[in-house]
């Protein structure tokens, strides 16, 4: 099966000047929506159905709605764009990053436009050298080219934990803190929220909103990933009938996928929402590498798909239907060669050494899973194995305030319920050993296969890479070593 080619946001060549890029139109979008104002854009970007690309899909035009009206009267709100990609599976976001920056930073122009903000930031990792030196110097020519008209531009190179990538952590390392996920939202709690850490705390922030209501003039924050922003200046320019005229009444428009796993080849490629995953995995994968596939894991955050629901059409709606979600569109590839009680340790070990510590049963009980899945694995014969994993999936989410523990509880349910005879089997005694799967981050895509980051493998519970593990949390040795 061929898929029809689509390109909205990902440019099939790298436009690698701002010249280029306004040959082709670019900078036509920006213009029209400082035109149009503010008001005009949220309304267009609502009727288009834009949901974001980050993994939640909450709808693009309803956020910036939510920003606007909780605008401070004193301090501009700051835009970021989250290119802090580590999500196991996708590269989608550094993908549209190298081949055209200049795309994504006039869709951020044309949010701080529209939200009176003085700020845009680009995060990225401190590790994505290709992404900062494309950025840096699309920066300076949009600068010199009179683009930003006083908006600043920085670009924020960040920590390597996957946290990182979650918006409000993302927004407390431009605070200068860890990434420890916030309490409040990012749209009634922003960036540079002030000096004092009696407001926002020395860690995660506090409850105190910002908002007309809100008793505080600590301004919001704007965050949207990589490719929702890219998609921004066709909507302006284009229209909503135009952005709808490919995908779902319920998912409009194309999405980025990445495909990599037990496939004969690992790449990126734009499709139309709604084409069947089993299309995208023949024509960006080539097939599973050994006879067939068994299973599909979209990135460490949704349930997986098994080899009866492949042909789920990749829309919202629909892979909610099929039992699991379509998150960041990074879908990980299972064949007959791959033992998934091995594959659901490297979800658990992942997710557990990644949890900041903050909410104790998200890395304790996070603990408690991988190692009970590691002696499955290993098959260290033992019937309780299952029993204790139940219990811990049941309290893992207990007090948690972001998504992390509850990625466990979907992942790894998703193992014990669509796998179960192998778990038994591993349980029981009856399976042979397997080696650990690693499940990280893509550094790179090259030569069509995915180089994951085996560092990983050696990263510890304490986010160290010591020899062995201090026994803390993360949360619990900053706190130590702040004054």
């Amino acid at each position: 099966m061929v898929m029809a080619p689509v390109t909205r946001v990902l440019d099939p060549s790298p436009v690698v000047t701002l010249e280029a890029w306004t040959r082709s139109g670019g900078g036509s979008a920006l213009e029209a929506a400082r035109a149009a104002g503010g008001e005009a854009v949220i309304e267009a970007l609502s009727a288009s159905g834009l949901r974001g690309r980050g993994g939640a899909g909450f709808p693009t035009g309803t956020k910036w709605a939510s920003v606007a009206a909780n605008l401070s009267s004193g301090v501009p709100a700051t835009i970021v764009i989250n290119g802090a990609e580590g999500e196991p599976g996708s590269f989608k976001d550094r993908a549209i990053l190298r081949s055209n920056p200049y795309r994504v930073l006039e869709g951020g122009l044309i949010a701080a436009h529209t939200l009176g903000a003085a700020r845009l930031v680009i995060a990225i990792k401190a590790s994505f050298r290709t992404e900062a030196e494309r950025l840096r110097r699309a920066i300076d020519e949009v600068r010199s080219a009179g683009w930003p008209e006083g908006v600043v531009l920085d670009v924020l190179e960040g920590p390597a934990e996957y946290l990182y990538g979650e918006e409000t952590a993302l927004l407390e390392v431009l605070d200068g803190r860890e990434p420890f996920p916030r309490i409040a939202p990012p749209w009634r709690r922003g960036a540079d929220d002030g000096e004092d850490d009696e407001v926002g705390g020395a860690g995660a922030a506090g409850a105190e909103l910002a908002g007309p209501t809100g008793g505080s003039d600590i301004p919001p924050a704007l965050v949207n990933n990589v490719e929702t922003m890219a998609n921004v200046p066709a909507i302006v320019l284009e229209g909503p009938d135009w952005f709808r005229s490919v995908g779902t009444a319920d998912s409009p428009g194309t999405v980025v996928c990445t495909v990599s796993g037990r496939t004969r080849r690992h790449g990126v490629a734009e499709v139309a929402m709604g084409t069947p995953l089993e299309e995208v995995i023949e024509s960006i994968g080539g097939g599973p590498v050994s006879g067939r596939v068994v299973a599909v894991m979209s990135g460490v955050s949704n349930p997986l798909l098994t080899i009866d629901q492949i042909d789920t059409p990749l829309s919202y709606e629909a892979m909610v239907a099929a039992g699991s979600g379509l998150g960041a569109a990074g879908f990980i590839v299972f064949d007959q060669s791959s033992d998934l009680v091995a594959v659901a340790h490297g979800v658990a070990r992942f997710l557990a050494v990644e949890s900041c510590g903050q909410c104790t049963p998200c890395k304790q009980d996070g603990l408690v899973l991988a190692d009970r899945l590691d002696q499955l694995r290993r098959t260290a014969a033992d019937p309780t194995a299952v029993e204790e994993i139940t219990s811990r999936l049941a309290t893992v989410t207990d007090g948690a305030r972001c998504f992390l523990a509850t990625q466990q509880q979907l992942v790894i349910s998703s193992v014990l319920g669509s796998f179960g005879d192998a778990v038994a089997a591993h349980a029981d005694g009856g399976a042979e050993p397997s080696d650990p799967e690693l499940i990280a981050a893509i550094v790179d895509i090259v030569d069509d296969q995915a180089v994951l980051d085996v560092d990983h493998a050696t990263k510890q519970p304490d986010w160290s890479h010591d020899p062995q593990d201090s026994g803390e949390s993360p949360a619990d040795r900053r706190d130590q070593s702040t004054p």
